[in-house]
């Protein structure tokens, strides 16, 4: 773990661990709680690391904390569900890329890639390199963002 800070500290990236991280051993949360704690001001790269993570099991675990915190319907916005997740204060990702064919999201990510452009490949991971990143990037490149507006003509 301290190799890991160190890391962290020496590339400015913040360490989150995203997922029901309570099935793991107390020693082993610990060091997530202080690695991520460690790392928290960092201002470059944003690293998360998922673990025992699902999306439905995230919103779940959203839902069950805003409850207990007793809010009223209408105070329950999106950006009160968004700071409950797992990836709160991360920015929700611009690309996702999946490899080896799949054209499904997996249980994955399924809030935070509302606005995500996807680019699809047929290349398994294992062989993913940096030309296959460049193609992605490119193609990335090519999209037309509109965050769910309508393109004016």
């Amino acid at each position: 773990m301290k190799t890991c800070v160190r890391t962290a500290k020496k590339n400015h990236m913040k360490v989150r661990v995203i997922g029901d991280k309570t099935g793991l051993d107390e020693d082993i949360q610990q060091s997530i709680a202080q690695l991520e704690e460690e790392s928290k001001d960092q201002d470059g790269l944003n690293f998360t690391i998922a673990i025992n993570y699902g999306s439905r099991d995230e919103i779940c675990r959203a839902v069950k904390k805003i409850a207990a915190e007793g809010l009223a319907p209408e105070e329950i916005t999106e950006d009160v569900i968004a700071a409950h997740l797992d990836t709160a204060d991360i920015p929700d990702p611009d690309l996702l890329i999946r490899t080896s064919g799949e054209l499904r999201l997996s249980n994955y990510l399924m809030w935070q890639l509302a606005y995500t452009e996807f680019y699809f490949t047929e290349v398994p991971w294992p062989d993913f390199d940096k030309a296959e990143l460049q193609k992605a990037i490119d193609r990335y490149n090519l999209r037309d963002r509109r965050y769910g507006g309508v393109k004016e003509t």
